[in-house]
């Protein structure tokens, strides 16, 4: 990443981890597909309610593996291999710690939660049945998503990819299985996912065990030094807290979907699986951004960050108001697979989701790759703010909205929470760039203090500028 032409190795890099985002989106697909076709609207209903407090439990620790990567990222650019194998053996320590909190905690108040969410009775034990058994996997899906992580900030997008495409075959083979062949309902898709995961992780690390020297850890690797945990927390937790306060205004509308019935929680749970299906690729270039900025900011290429965070703007933006218009035409057609028989009701409201978020894709484009190029950087103070300012757009628009528009106000929550979180990062990217224009002495100054955020590199320069 810190050699060639930016654009080229940013979308060269994001090819592969396309295909794996889509294979992974793939297994949650295949989920709500399958279930919808076999067991009826309350199952999907069902599954689909759960969508958004899954993203708040996993999302914390998936966030956490991606911040954690980061340091691995800026370590492998300045060539440290010490430092970086150092930090895996951190990394491992902390995401297991999480890992077993998370899952004790989540597993025991499963049924408490979805009655807070005020999930609708007529789908709440199926919604629980599906729930447990995901929650009790954390560690699976965790574990696998660090190792992706780790190996992508190396470099290597093609791995992660290759077992995910095994364990999504696996996936389907299994749901039709537990579903159909054992008769587990909603639960076997539950153990279908979680079974997928552990495979994919268990791959993964006999792959870096066997074939990945740079990351194999030795005793001497392992410590207690806790410096090194306090700066790998620092960078790690805020990408988690970042992942929980989306996920909290998700869990709104949830609860606002909860409250408008069935119907139209399985009409937001088809329009949101194709939706997070043709944003993949804004998603994967944000990690593409990640990784690229990281690797530059350790070598100390400030030029190249420059260059790709341009490149990677421009191409997203087209893209994002090409998958618009796709939405805006063919959304409802598209809602139809996930929905059984043609479901009249569930389609309108579908089409409805569509017509109105269709215009501010492009919002969405720059939150999903501004985000993570200013955390490539090491500033987590931005992307927090960012996402602070979502989170209360999206639950004042979901519990406000939805009293005056029904379903049509808590989709109308979606687009002011992506313009609330573009303000800051579309700021921070304008004044982070400038930075970055400065002389070489003042660049110099800012790999030195890599550990630190760039709001605070920027206060020791106009400290400089003012004492010379």
């Amino acid at each position: 990443m810190t050699s060639g032409n930016p654009l080229k190795l940013i979308v060269l890099f994001s090819l592969p981890m396309l295909l794996g985002n889509v294979f992974q989106q793939f297994y949650s697909m295949a989920d709500t597909f399958i279930v919808s076709q076999t067991l009826g609207m309350d199952a999907l209903a069902a599954v689909g309610s759960v969508g958004s407090i899954m993203f708040l439990i996993l999302g914390l620790a998936i966030g956490l593996t991606a911040g954690l990567a980061v340091i691995t990222a800026q370590r492998f650019g300045k060539k440290d291999e010490k430092a970086l194998r150092r930090s895996l053996g951190v990394s491992l320590i902390i995401v297991t710690i999480i890992s077993v909190i998370l899952t004790i905690a989540a597993t025991l108040n499963t049924r408490n939660i979805l009655e807070l969410m005020q999930t609708p009775p007529e789908i709440i034990d199926d919604a629980y049945d599906y729930l447990v058994i995901i929650f009790a996997g954390i560690g699976a899906t965790v574990m696998f998503n660090y190792l992706s992580n780790v190996l992508r900030a190396i470099g290597d997008s093609r791995t992660p990819l290759l077992f995910l495409i095994v364990t999504s075959v696996l996936n389907v083979i299994l749901d039709y299985a537990f579903i159909l062949g054992l008769n587990m309902n909603v639960a076997g898709a539950g153990y279908a996912t979680v079974i997928s995961q552990l495979i994919a992780s268990i791959l993964c690390l006999i792959y870096i065990k066997k074939r990945v020297r740079i990351l194999r850890i030795k005793k001497s690797d392992w410590t207690t030094d806790w410096l090194e945990y306090k700066e790998h927390l620092r960078i790690g937790l805020p990408y988690g807290f970042q992942y929980s306060i989306i996920a909290i205004g998700s869990v709104a509308i949830q609860i606002t979907l909860n409250q408008l019935g069935a119907l139209s929680v399985a009409a937001y749970t088809a329009s949101i699986k194709i939706e997070q299906l043709l944003t993949m690729p804004l998603q994967t270039m944000g990690v593409a951004m990640s990784t690229f900025v990281a690797q530059n900011f350790g070598a100390g290429e400030f030029n190249r960050i420059k260059q790709g965070i341009k490149s990677g703007m421009s191409i997203t933006l087209v893209y994002a108001a090409a998958i618009g218009v796709i939405l805006l035409f063919f959304g409802r057609f598209l809602a139809g697979f996930f929905v059984e028989g043609s479901n009249a009701e569930v389609l309108d409201l579908a089409d409805r989701f569509f017509t109105i978020q269709w215009p501010f894709y492009m919002l969405l484009a720059l939150v999903l790759v501004l985000r993570p190029s200013i955390q490539g950087l090491g500033n987590s103070f931005v992307p927090t703010v960012a996402g602070v300012l979502e989170l209360v757009a999206r639950v004042i628009g979901a519990l406000v909205l939805s009293d005056y528009f029904g379903f049509s106000g808590a989709v109308m929550s979606n687009p002011l929470a992506w313009f609330a979180a573009t303000v800051p990062l579309v700021l921070s990217v304008y004044y982070t760039l400038k930075i970055l224009e400065k002389e070489p002495t003042k660049r110099d100054l800012m790999l030195s203090l890599g550990s630190k955020t760039v709001y605070q590199q920027s206060k020791t320069l106009r400290k400089e500028c003012t004492c010379s």
